[in-house]
């Protein structure tokens, strides 16, 4: 999968010679995080190429991916809302898969994590096309889907990142697999000056201030606990302010956030600490702020964020663990160990200096671009199916 690109009109695979590659990513749909992030990528991405393959969808649930994907001209499908819970609707879900799959012919089917691959494997392998597992998380082999998912082994594994891959033997020991880096868009042009000092100043920060921006669910590993204790440490530090943008999903999250409010107030932090709720132009807020920080308390399987905030120009502050060791480096930002000191003398030298925020700042677009450009992710994942259609898997 490393070697040379194939054109996609120059199939060897069985398939109609001069057709395109037809590829079919299955998924819940029912959250919003990173595997949806992914799939709205590559429907935008596939629909301003030429040439490449056509990427259609599937999946359980409506949702806000799946209004993202139809805006996107996408082929979608429905399947219906299975629950584990209610054995008839995961029946009725595979049944409206099945028939997908013989009414339409696709060259492979993409299943994104282990829920997807546990209930829709068996199905897709029946029908006798390529299965192809995405690995979105780190796996323990442990958590009964897991377990589930185990029971059909996909023709090949593509793991978003290698510490990911150093989990997945504990699912599939022997299974094939490739690290491919998810794909993440550059966010866009930089917002004019007065673009800037509007959002700035709706968010209650001046000109002067340094905006430390956290943009991530509202799950505790995510490190919003860790960043208000570092933040806590500064509160003598003048021109700093923080942005913690995003909403809760589910009614823990709710109380976790409720939490993090509480917290911020016992730490004496007051209005320099904003939270903003769900957002959908996160990419506006790190184009308005200075610093992104996001100090997972534990591994992060990638790191969209990461990437997004490196497009974005700004140095990136994290926690030395997982997925981030292999997005953020000495030329577009600092790692750290997981400890409000550690993590507060960071932030301090990047508040003190501009000239250092401004070095790492520059490194992070050319970082972003050949860590997780869109097309080079297409591509990849295409040449994924050629592979598993020749046999020629890694």
């Amino acid at each position: 999968m490393h070697g040379s690109r194939e054109s996609s009109g120059e199939r060897g695979d069985g398939a109609e010679a001069g057709a395109p590659l037809r590829v079919l990513h299955v998924s819940s749909g029912n959250l919003y995080g990173g595997v949806e992030t992914l799939l709205r990528t590559v429907a935008l991405t596939g629909a301003g190429r030429t040439g490449g393959a056509v990427h259609a969808f599937a999946l359980c649930f409506e949702g806000r991916i799946a209004e993202e994907l139809r805006a996107a001209g996408a082929p979608l499908t429905l399947l219906g809302p299975a629950k584990v819970s209610r054995p008839w609707r995961v029946w009725e879900a595979r049944r409206s898969l099945a028939a997908l799959l013989q009414r339409e012919a696709f060259d492979a089917v993409v299943c994104h994590a282990a829920w997807p691959q546990a209930l829709f494997g068996p199905v897709v392998r029946t029908a006798g096309v390529p299965l192809i597992f995405f690995q979105h998380d780190a796996l323990t082999g442990s958590h009964w889907v897991e377990r589930w998912a185990r029971v059909t082994s996909p023709a090949l594994v593509l793991c978003n990142s290698r510490y990911t891959a150093s989990t997945l033997s504990s699912v599939y020991p022997r299974t094939p697999f490739s690290v491919l880096h998810p794909p993440v868009r550059d966010g866009g042009a930089d917002l004019t000056a007065s673009e800037r000092a509007s959002l700035r100043s709706e968010l209650g920060a001046d000109a002067s201030d340094v905006v430390i921006v956290h943009a991530s669910r509202m799950q505790e590993w995510k490190g919003q606990r860790l960043l208000l204790e570092a933040l806590g440490r500064l509160r003598q530090v003048p021109r700093w302010t923080a942005w913690f943008a995003g909403g809760a999903q589910r009614s823990e999250e709710a109380a976790y956030e409720e939490g993090l409010k509480a917290q911020a107030s016992a730490l004496g932090l007051g209005d320099r600490v904003r939270f903003l709720g769900q957002r959908s132009d996160v990419a506006r807020l790190l184009r308005a702020a200075e610093v992104h920080c996001q100090p997972n308390t534990g591994p992060e399987p990638f790191g969209l964020a990461f990437v997004e905030a490196l497009y974005a120009g700004l140095p990136v502050v994290t926690t030395a663990l997982g997925g981030p060791l292999e997005i953020v480096d000495a030329s577009c930002g600092v790692l750290v160990p997981p400890t409000p000191e550690a993590l507060a003398r960071a932030l301090r030298s990047l508040i003190d200096d501009e000239a250092v925020r401004r070095r790492l700042g520059s490194g992070g677009p050319a970082r972003a671009r050949v860590l997780s450009d869109p097309a080079e992710f297409l591509e990849g994942v295409e040449d994924a199916v050629r592979s598993v259609l020749r046999g020629a898997v890694p």
